[in-house]
């Protein structure tokens, strides 16, 4: 509940003033001297002030109204003020509303008008302490991740900065993490940033490709085999988790491991014990272990293919990757980066790149920008260089998107259009709130929106930004 105060020497104005906030929904404050206010503002969180102008007796000028208006926006610069007076000077209005002062009317009040003030004030400041968090996050995460080696990683979209922001986190610690998504999506990518932002960066980092190698010798590449354990065995062999002792072991495409190293698997995460294939002797290790996989392991685990107390195992952190065609703001980025400052993409390349499904992502996408600047004819790229069919109605869909983009233009400027197919609805706009982490900034964007006009459709649905 919104605390209002009311700053006033009248006490029968107070309370008139505080029945009539408290039967609307709001939890009403009240003192009678400005001293009063700096304390209750400084000490309680309010959302609103309605003051009053003068408080000594016989006082019309407006002095000490003013001086306490100063008072309290150097408190709260953003707290929104209503001032009120039986004695309205223009000049102090006007002065006042250009330093900030929220509203400004004269006494008696016309209730129904000072509601609606109060109502409309509330909701911007709710608004603003909304951005103002936002923004503050956002500086945050920037400058974690400015401060961090993303080994390369290049991103633009809300979902890869998730993901970048938790690996980060998680990367200080020495917990299972497993990474989750389809083929060619970034997973690698992923586990390096975890190695080299951890306190394991020094040590060793042992990468094994389970989908690779050969069922029957998978066990002996994780654990080591003495000489003579199988056929062809001519030496000992040190197996990885030896290798990555006191560092990191990545398994990459875990899902592909047998039950049988799976056993095994379980015991070296539980106890940090294991037996070379074909040796009695117990080796211990301590390794952190980072695995990855495109596979429906929940599936798995009900057809009995894969172990549930491994999984739980591995599994203390999720980072989930999604593929490239959900994270749009990824494209271009990637893009610019694989062909390099020498070409360039006009606007229907960059928008049939968009559109395009990338069902092998960022390794599609890649060999496609190395196609494009092998094959390319002119430092301008088109959507032959990169070998992608146009979408169907491909011109269509461009001259849409250029609709859209007048479209909204028109409605920033005050040109009320709400019944375009152009406008995003309710739904949409909840959905973008929640792939963009509430990152205003990015949810304005994806709608080729200011963030203001953002905003309005915000309040128009009754939307609030929760983290």
């Amino acid at each position: 509940m919104d605390n209002i105060l009311i700053v006033d020497d009248n006490h029968a104005i107070c309370q008139a003033l505080a029945l009539m906030i408290e039967l609307h929904g709001y939890q009403a404050i009240f003192c009678h001297s400005p001293d009063a206010a700096i304390e209750i503002v400084t000490n309680k969180e309010i959302s609103l002030v309605i003051q009053d102008m003068n408080f000594s007796r016989d006082t019309t000028s407006g002095e000490e109204g003013k001086q306490l208006f100063y008072a309290l926006r150097q408190l709260q610069p953003n707290l929104p003020i209503i001032l009120m007076t039986a004695w309205t000077q223009l000049e102090t209005a006007v002065e006042l509303v250009k330093a900030g002062a929220a509203d400004y009317m004269g006494k008696p009040w016309d209730d129904a008008k000072l509601l609606n003030s109060i109502s409309n004030l509330l909701s911007i400041y709710r608004l603003s302490q909304q951005n103002s968090q936002l923004t503050r996050i956002d500086s945050e995460r920037m400058s974690v991740i400015n401060g961090a080696d993303l080994c390369g990683l290049i991103f633009g979209s809300g979902a890869m900065q998730r993901c970048v922001d938790l690996a980060l986190q998680v990367a200080r610690s020495d917990v299972s993490v497993m990474i989750t998504g389809p083929n060619g999506a970034g997973k690698d990518k992923i586990a390096d940033i975890l190695q080299a932002n951890s306190p394991l960066k020094d040590k060793p980092f042992i990468k094994v490709n389970i989908g690779a190698l050969p069922m029957d010798l998978l066990e002996a590449e994780l654990f080591g085999a003495e000489a003579g354990a199988f056929t062809g065995a001519n030496k000992t062999r040190m197996g990885r988790f030896e290798a990555a002792d006191g560092g990191t072991l990545f398994l990459d495409e875990i899902g592909n491991l047998p039950l049988s190293g799976q056993v095994k698997l379980l015991r070296v995460l539980q106890t940090g014990e294991f037996e070379r294939l074909g040796s009695h002797q117990t080796r211990k290790v301590n390794v952190r272990v980072i695995s990855a996989t495109n596979a429906d392991l929940a599936d798995d685990i009900a057809h009995g293919r894969f172990r549930e107390d491994l999984f739980y195992r591995l599994n203390v952190i999720e980072l989930a990757i999604s593929p490239l065609n959900q994270r749009q703001d990824d494209i271009l980025p990637l893009v610019k980066h694989f062909i390099g400052a020498h070409f360039s993409l006009d606007k229907s390349t960059q928008q049939a790149l968009i559109n395009h499904s990338w069902s092998g992502n960022v390794r599609e996408l890649e060999n496609a920008c190395k196609r494009a600047a092998l094959l390319a004819k002119s430092p301008q790229l088109t959507i032959d260089d990169f070998g992608l069919m146009a979408i169907a109605n491909g011109g269509a869909a461009t001259q849409h998107a250029l609709v859209v983009e007048h479209h909204l233009g028109q409605q920033d400027q005050g040109i009320d259009d709400t019944q375009s197919i152009c406008e995003p609805d309710k739904q949409q706009l909840e959905d973008a709130l929640v792939q963009y982490n509430g990152v205003i900034a990015r949810v304005a964007k994806s709608f080729g929106l200011s963030r203001q006009a953002l905003y309005r459709r915000m309040e128009k649905y009754g939307l609030r930004v929760t983290r």
